[in-house]
């Protein structure tokens, strides 16, 4: 049987939901916090514990933190080190780093041509707040984040500008300003496995909440999406060559916008919304792929 660790964080539902799927399916359990990771390069070998994780023969990766940050970078380095051993990780390094840092996936978005919400990225708040003024009202999103955490809503007004310096202060050196888009109530996430489509759930948002973050108060439903939608996301999504991935869209009046492609998202919305374990249909996907 295959041996194959899950990069996650021990005690998150979604990387304990994998390990626990690929101890049944292969009898071999391997939960692995980079955190505790040591590569020594003069042998050439990674090691989690006692288990060495050169000598595996595959990786999935479903965290690599508990927390988005421009630290993740360096953990990446960690699994290139591995996969340069030969050990086949799902999805490869270079293809998540794409998708880390919020102006990098965004940037690789607008390159091919994706339609995103209005976007402004500067560094002079001035700049910031003349989108703003332009947008009417915006959303300044962290560049490491997820479900919404340390964005802020933001309105033309006396303060603006003071309010846009004390967001950089706060560590937000590049300001990624994004117009505010009217939703249905709700957004899409699609799911793709392999670069085939799997499905869509839409995160319905808490009445008088301004997201759909499950962090608001707002839940998972399946949805049947508009074939356009899916065309949409499947170009979007193409365009990182992730293994598994949910595309972010969102329903405006000027037709679809995809916010962002994500490297990890999707297992507790395809759960709760469609009733589809995403950890044994990625697992199965993986040993197929290890077996050809």
């Amino acid at each position: 049987m295959k041996k194959i660790g899950v990069v996650g964080v021990p005690g998150g539902w979604s990387s304990e939901k994998l390990a626990e799927v690929l101890e049944e399916l292969t009898g071999f359990r391997c939960l692995v916090d980079l955190s505790g990771v040591h590569c020594d390069l003069d042998s050439g070998r990674a090691y989690w514990g006692e288990v060495e994780l050169t000598g595996l023969d595959g990786l999935m990766v479903k965290k690599i933190g508990p927390a988005y940050s421009p630290g993740l970078l360096d953990r990446i380095e960690l699994l290139r080190l591995i996969a340069a051993r030969g050990v086949r990780i799902f999805s490869s390094p270079g293809n998540i780093q794409r998708v880390l840092n919020r102006l990098t996936c965004t940037v690789q978005l607008w390159s091919a041509g994706v339609p995103i919400p209005p976007t402004v990225i500067t560094e002079d708040p001035g700049q910031a707040a003349r989108a703003v003024e332009r947008f009417g009202r915006a959303v300044l999103k962290p560049l490491y984040t997820s479900k919404a955490r340390g964005m802020v809503v933001i309105e033309p007004g006396l303060t603006l500008r003071e309010e846009i310096e004390n967001y950089k202060a706060s560590g937000n050196e590049i300001l990624y300003v994004q117009k505010m888009v009217d939703l249905p109530g709700r957004d899409l996430g699609l799911v793709f496995l392999g670069g085939r489509y799997l499905a869509t759930y839409a995160r319905v948002g808490k009445k008088g909440a301004w997201n759909t973050t499950t962090n608001l108060g707002g839940h998972y439903e399946a949805h049947a999406p508009d074939p356009v939608i899916i065309e949409l996301a499947h170009r979007a999504q193409k365009t990182f060559g992730l293994d598994f991935t949910c595309v972010d869209v969102a329903e405006t009046e000027r037709g679809p916008m995809v916010f962002e492609v994500s490297a990890f998202g999707g297992f507790r919305g395809l759960m709760e919304g469609c009733g589809i374990d995403a950890a044994r249909a990625y697992a199965e996907y993986v040993l197929t792929e290890l077996n050809k």
